[in-house]
Formats: structure tokens, C-alpha cells, sequence
């Protein structure tokens, strides 16, 4: 329960003269309202990017050029390096003399099975003359199958030859290699001169600009924080921001006893913390309840009571005691003597007098601290 003034306890108070009481005195106010609180533990967490390794080559080859440098910044698709083009470019077009080669074999296997089969019709249509040979009529039955064997195997080679080709542009396209994602070049694995083998590492990137925060979270601490929670997170030297959970690690540690959390920073534009650099996760303790809180500037002390200035209907001061709980940021927590709604005075505060008339502007600035004795 707060501490109850008489009313010879207010009159005793150190106040300001009477005179200055009866002038209109202007004064800074703010509202009681009501806010959730919510207690939170920080847990030290770190900020990681969702892309980053290592760009392999796709093919074998000597590297002719090296486009990047560390450090460099590089878009989706940049060249990064360039692997034997010259070889890669002779042995696409060998596979495609092969496989018009074979488009020739296949046409002249067709032109075979269009004269066997007008050949086989030929014969059929003089079934009933004296012309008919029946020996002739089975040979030809025998090469339309045979023609029907070649063009098969004709299709076949050109079916092969074409996926070779395929294979060839394709080893021609990523001698060129290039960039998978947006970011920067973290190391070369390689120079000019150097030869690389299919799945060689070529240069390391990171993806600086799609960032997340990893906390190993208590265990203890992990059932609140289902995907799309939104917490607080303060980085190192900089103001809080906002946090939806990602995702939650199923694995725990057992020495730490911790879960792997990720979660989805919210920037108001490109993200201005680097990866690796430390971040404080604001976990809450507990649901969050509602309270009753006033600005910490409205709030006097004197004779260990804490005092506020509430604005009357009538723009009067009128001094009251409160109880106070816990600190909030800028606003202290009211247990008993305030309501939300109510207007008390911030500014300009420590030379009232109950009952002084007042009004609502920016007071002049005091020389002496008139309102605490603590």
C-alpha cells in the first residue's frame, strides 16, 4: 500500500511561496497508460548469413582468368573466373559435327526404309499377276526389316550424339563461372595459370545482405519461442530492433544444455551490422500482463514518499502520493494511487504548489533541483 499524507504532512513540505502558487505556471505533461510488461533475460547470439561457401567449377580445366578479388561485391550471375573456354568451345563444336553427322546417317536410313517398304508395295500389288515371285516377295519383306533395324539405330546415334552435344554446351556454359547469389568474396582458392578439377574450389562467398541472428538458447527457454514469435534484439552499440523467430534446432547440446534458435532480424533497409558481430536476444521470462505506468520525470521525491502532479479539470496541480513497482524503460510501473487516463505534470514540476494554476507549454529551464531530497 502506498504511504498516506495528511494533510499537515503536504502543507510541511519544502513548497514554493505563496505568490508564485497564484500564477499560472506552464508546465510539460503526459498520460498515465496502461502497457504490457514483459521481463526478458538476454542471451548473447551472433549475427550469421543464410548463404554462404564455397563456389566450386563444374568443369576440368586450366583457369585463364580470374574476374574477383577479395573483398570484391559481385551480383547473382557475375562472372567470378573463366576455365579453358577455348577447349570447352573446340569440344562443343566436335560434338555437334558428330551429332549432324548422325542427323545425316539417320536421314539417309530413312530414305533406305521409304524404297524397301515402295518396294515391298510393289510386289504386294501383283499378287494374282504371272509376274509374282513368291522368293521376291519374302526378300523384300526381309529388307524392309532390315531397313527398319538401320533407321532405328540411326535414331539411336542421334539421340546420343545430341545429349553429347547437350553436355558439351553445358561444360561450355559453366567454364564461365559465375556467381550463385548476390554478395561478397570472402577468399580465392585459386590464380591464373592454376588447374581445376570438377568440384574445385574456385572462391568462397557470403551472402552480407541476407542476415539472421543464431542464439543457443537455454533449453528451458525454447517452449515460448515458436516460428513467428517476434522478440527484441540489441545489437553491440546499437538501438533494439525487432526478431520473428525462424526456427527452432531439434538437437540440444548436452554440455550446454542449449538449442540452436534462428532468428529473422527486422531492418528498416540494408542490414548495417556485419556477420559474426555480437547481438543480446531479449528472451522473454514470462507471458507479458498488463500495468498501469507513469513517465519517470512526473515522479518527486520527499521525505522517502513518492509524489506526482496531477492535472485537474480545472488546470490546477494537485499534488498526490502514488506506490511505485518496478522500472520500465523511461516510465516507472504504478501499484496504487494513479489510473490510466489521468494527466500528470513532467516538466516544471519541482516548483509547484498544490492547487497552483498552470498551463501547458515548455517551462523555463530551473538553475537548482528543488524537487528531491534523496
Amino acid at each position: 500500500m502506498a504511504k498516506l499524507l495528511t494533510l499537515g504532512t503536504l502543507l510541511a513540505l519544502p513548497l514554493p511561496s505563496l505568490s508564485h502558487a497564484q500564477q499560472s505556471t506552464p508546465v510539460e505533461v503526459d498520460s498515465v497508460v496502461m502497457e504490457p510488461l514483459t521481463q526478458t533475460q538476454p542471451v548473447i547470439g551472433r549475427f550469421v548469413a543464410r548463404q554462404s561457401g564455397t563456389v566450386a567449377s563444374r568443369v576440368s580445366g586450366g583457369v585463364t582468368h580470374m574476374m574477383v578479388d577479395v573483398g570484391d561485391r559481385v551480383s547473382k550471375g557475375e562472372i567470378i573466373a573463366i576455365i579453358d573456354l577455348q577447349k570447352m568451345t573446340l569440344l562443343r563444336d566436335a560434338a555437334k559435327a558428330t551429332a549432324e553427322h548422325a542427323q545425316a546417317e539417320e536421314q539417309a536410313a530413312q530414305a533406305r526404309l521409304t524404297r524397301r517398304q515402295n518396294e515391298l508395295n510393289r510386289i504386294e500389288g501383283i499378287l494374282e499377276s504371272a509376274a509374282y515371285s513368291v522368293a521376291r516377295h519374302e526378300d523384300a519383306i526381309q529388307n524392309l526389316a532390315e531397313a527398319e533395324a538401320f533407321k532405328a539405330a540411326a535414331a539411336a546415334k542421334v539421340a546420343t550424339t545430341q545429349a553429347h552435344l547437350m553436355l558439351s554446351e553445358g561444360d561450355r556454359l559453366n567454364s564461365k563461372v559465375r556467381a550463385p547469389y548476390d554478395g561478397l568474396i570472402r577468399a580465392r582458392h585459386t590464380e591464373v595459370g592454376s588447374y581445376v578439377q570438377t568440384g574445385s574450389g574456385v572462391v568462397d562467398m557470403l551472402n552480407n545482405t541476407d542476415i539472421e541472428v543464431e542464439v543457443y538458447v537455454p533449453s528451458n527457454r525454447v517452449a515460448g519461442l515458436d516460428p513467428g514469435t517476434v522478440i527484441q534484439v540489441r545489437p553491440l552499440g546499437g538501438p533494439e530492433i525487432s526478431a520473428i523467430v525462424r526456427g527452432v534446432g531439434a538437437e540440444e547440446n548436452s554440455a550446454s544444455r542449449t538449442r540452436l534458435v534462428r532468428f529473422t532480424p527486422v531492418f528498416d533497409g540494408p542490414a548495417p551490422y556485419g556477420v559474426g558481430e555480437s547481438v543480446d536476444a531479449l528472451l522473454p521470462l514470462g507471458v507479458p500482463r498488463q500495468i498501469v505506468t507513469v513517465h519517470k520525470d512526473a515522479v518527486l521525491k520527499r521525505q522517502g514518499i513518492s509524489l506526482v502532479y496531477v492535472v485537474s479539470e480545472d488546470n490546477t496541480a494537485q499534488i498526490r502520493p502514488i506506490e511505485l513497482g518496478d522500472a520500465t524503460a523511461a516510465r516507472f510501473e504504478v501499484l496504487s494511487g494513479l489510473a490510466p487516463g489521468e494527466t500528470v505534470v513532467v516538466r516544471g514540476n519541482e516548483r509547484l504548489r498544490p492547487g497552483q494554476s498552470i498551463r501547458i507549454g515548455i517551462p523555463e529551464v530551473e538553475s537548482d533541483d528543488a524537487g528531491s531530497d534523496e
